[in-house]
This record gives structure tokens, C-alpha cells and sequence, in this order.
């Protein structure tokens, strides 16, 4: 059984994907120094049926909006096969508000609501900002609530 933050007072299971190496060992340096417990699993979450494991909260910091439209389909498809009926999604991706040419595909709202459309009740589609380090300003993003 892994545990989050025992300092948070919230015993929760927390697991971390991703297929990059380097980002799994900088969350579980982060993990660690913060006195957390967590599995994280080098693995395609446009396969997470695979895990044969279900999930009651996905969060989604910057994966979606660098799919392209049928890999997206495939990992909503997973999104399902995995955040069983009444889940929630969570998901913070950048947005065509952001001027620019740089950086990854800009996601509309529309793009969202379409991807989503079926079997996920949109509960939010708000303006946010991703913090970078290289911009003081940030990044204009879409932050997302979904119920599966």
C-alpha cells in the first residue's frame, strides 16, 4: 500500500505515471524530501487499462495538450477504462489564450468539451496559470474538472 503526505493528515493512495525517467526521479526526489509515499510507474497513460487498476482522482499537469487529436481520443479512452463512475479528472493544459507561437498545441475550450463528451459530466472549464520558471507571468492554461 503506498501513502500520501502523512504530514497532510490525508491517507490516501497516490500513484505517479509517466514515461520519462528524469521526471520520475525529480517527483520522487520531491515525494521524498516531502516525507511522501508514492508508487510511481514509468508507463503510457494512454494505456492505463493495462495496469488493471483503477483510479477514484486522476490529475493531469501538461499531458493532454501535448496529444494530438487521435491520441487524445485514445487516452480519454483509457481515462475511462480507468476512473470508474463518479471518478474525477483533473486535468491543467495550455491554452489557446496564450499568445505565442512557442510551446505545445494551445487546447481550445471547445477541443475539451468534444474529447470529454462522452461518459464525463464537465464540471469547470476555468483560466489558470502554470507557474515556469522562466516567466514570471506564467503560462495561460485551462484548468479542468470532470466526473466521470
Amino acid at each position: 500500500m503506498w501513502r500520501s503526505c502523512q504530514a497532510s493528515r490525508i491517507d490516501l493512495d497516490a500513484t505517479g505515471v509517466d514515461l520519462a525517467e528524469n521526471a520520475l526521479h525529480t517527483a520522487a526526489e520531491k515525494a521524498r524530501v516531502k516525507g511522501c509515499t508514492v508508487r510511481f510507474l514509468r508507463h503510457d497513460a494512454r494505456r492505463l487499462a493495462d495496469l488493471g487498476e483503477s483510479f477514484d482522482t486522476v490529475l493531469d499537469c501538461g499531458l493532454f495538450h501535448l496529444l494530438d487529436g487521435a491520441d487524445r481520443a485514445v487516452y480519454v479512452d483509457a481515462l475511462r477504462s480507468a476512473v470508474p463512475p463518479g471518478g474525477r479528472y483533473f486535468m491543467l493544459g495550455f491554452s489557446d489564450r496564450q499568445p505565442g507561437e512557442w510551446g505545445p498545441h494551445r487546447l481550445t475550450r471547445a477541443e475539451i468539451e468534444v474529447a470529454f463528451a462522452d461518459g464525463w459530466r464537465i464540471d469547470s472549464i476555468k483560466p489558470s496559470t502554470i507557474d515556469i520558471t522562466t516567466d514570471p507571468d506564467g503560462i495561460r492554461a485551462w484548468l479542468v474538472a470532470l466526473t466521470r
